[in-house]
């Protein structure tokens, strides 16, 4: 298959790249397998297909600043270098190449996967969350195409739709795709948080272990019906949050729902507890990834996790005896205090350390009354009054500020970043 560079030269930093091949197309962007001539390496690089005008507008994506910021954690995908092209207005993201995403694992699949190796790309998934929302940054389209993996090892990609947790609502309605859009993205104008990206993880943990999504939907509607028909129509109460951020009203016909259970017989009672936790219909009782993460289906994984930390930190404690000996000290020196402390307290069990000593205090010597004498207050003229020559006073002026960081009242503050209306992506390999 032939390939259509942007770039007339794909040259960066870290030296010349040649194409191999495509990996994914998308709406927005093109995915590339290239090879770094310098050292042999393999990566993946994102064309982007709008066209950019200044180094400032590549700065300013949201994409770039979210990478930047995130980099490095072992659970996000890794941002090599930017490469811009300013006479061809073209924008190119080198990453890392991983071999392939959870949809492309999971497609044709009979076989399910060993429940260890769900626990553990669930585990990742939840912590590349949980540094994203710590650091102000929640994902808006976790979903299969988005989750890469290398063997073992997972990470989150694409970050295209990302926003900060702290910028204003309304967001863009239409931003996750349909299958993973929690009820507050289909119920309300835009009116929704971080807890979100939750939502769309439990139906990844459900896909991952059933090879098929939770809520199929055709449409929004249809979508609600797939909801309503698992997890049950919500209370009144929680209905009445969406009502007050959406100008349209709905009333759903009362289901029980008939929950996950039946649909997978085999996930162990911890999976399902977590999994329901994801898919809280009122996103206030839905579960963050901080507390995902202490969930007791992930015990298992954090005492390993726990147990090769404190063998790593032996080894390094016996290739490094200055370090080994510190610690040593340190400790002796806080046993020493420890015995120190007990001792005192044995022997002053009232916590009296010796009887108070008594100073006595010298004599102070008083001084005959002396007799003050009065001096005359020479008159004093107020500032305010008004000079001879009865001229009105000047009034004072305001100070005006010259210069680029100066902003005037009347300048309004317009954010750099453009809102697009995303349509839901189909099923395309990618991820990036």
């Amino acid at each position: 298959m032939k390939t259509t560079l942007c770039f007339p030269q794909l040259i960066g930093e870290g030296g010349e790249y040649k194409t191999i091949g495509k990996i994914g197309e998308g709406t927005f962007s093109d995915v590339l397998k290239v090879q770094c001539l310098r050292d042999g390496k393999y990566y993946a690089c994102k064309q982007m297909k709008q066209h950019f005008e200044s180094l400032e507008h590549v700065n300013n994506m949201r994409e770039i600043q979210a990478l930047r910021r995130l980099n490095p954690h072992q659970n996000i995908l890794t941002l090599h270098e930017v490469i811009f092209d300013k006479k061809a207005g073209a924008v190119a993201l080198v990453c890392e190449l991983m071999d392939m995403n959870i949809y492309e694992l999971i497609k044709g699949r009979k076989k399910p996967l060993p429940e260890r190796r769900i626990m553990s790309y669930m585990y990742q998934l939840c912590k590349s969350l949980d540094h994203m929302h710590r650091n102000g940054i929640f994902h808006r389209d976790v979903k299969p195409e988005n989750i890469l993996i290398k063997q073992d090892l997972l990470k989150l990609g694409d970050f295209g739709s990302c926003r900060s947790i702290h910028s204003k609502q309304p967001y863009t309605e239409y931003i996750s795709t349909r299958w993973y859009r929690a009820p507050e993205c289909l119920l309300t104008d835009g009116y929704y948080s971080y807890k979100m990206d939750m939502w769309s993880t439990g139906c990844v943990f459900y896909e991952i272990a059933s090879f098929n999504p939770l809520f199929p939907g055709l449409q929004e509607l249809d979508q609600i019906s797939k909801i309503h028909e698992i997890i049950g129509t919500p209370p009144k109460k929680t209905l009445n949050k969406f009502k007050q951020s959406r100008l349209m009203s709905f009333d759903f016909p009362i289901r029980k729902g008939k929950g996950i259970s039946p649909l997978m017989p085999g996930l162990s009672r911890k999976s399902l507890g977590l999994m329901y936790a994801m898919i809280q219909y009122d996103p206030d009782d839905r579960i963050d990834a901080r507390k995902a993460l202490q969930h007791p289906y992930f015990r298992e994984l954090r005492m390993a996790e726990k147990n090769a930390l404190t063998m790593h930190r032996k080894m390094r404690l016996a290739e490094n005896p200055v370090e080994r000996d510190c610690i040593g000290l340190q400790r002796i020196s806080k046993e020493d205090q420890r015995q120190n402390f007990l001792r005192n307290a044995q022997e002053n069990p009232l916590g009296h350390h010796g009887p108070p000593s008594v100073v006595e205090l010298p004599k102070l010597t008083v001084p005959a009354v002396t007799n003050l004498t009065s001096y005359p207050s020479p008159p004093f003229q107020s500032v305010f009054t008004l000079p001879a020559t009865n001229r009105p006073v000047q009034v004072l002026q305001p100070i005006t500020c010259f210069g680029t960081h100066c902003k005037s009242d009347k300048q309004e503050f317009k954010s750099p970043m453009k809102q697009f209306h995303l349509p839901a992506l189909e099923r395309r390999g990618g991820g990036y």
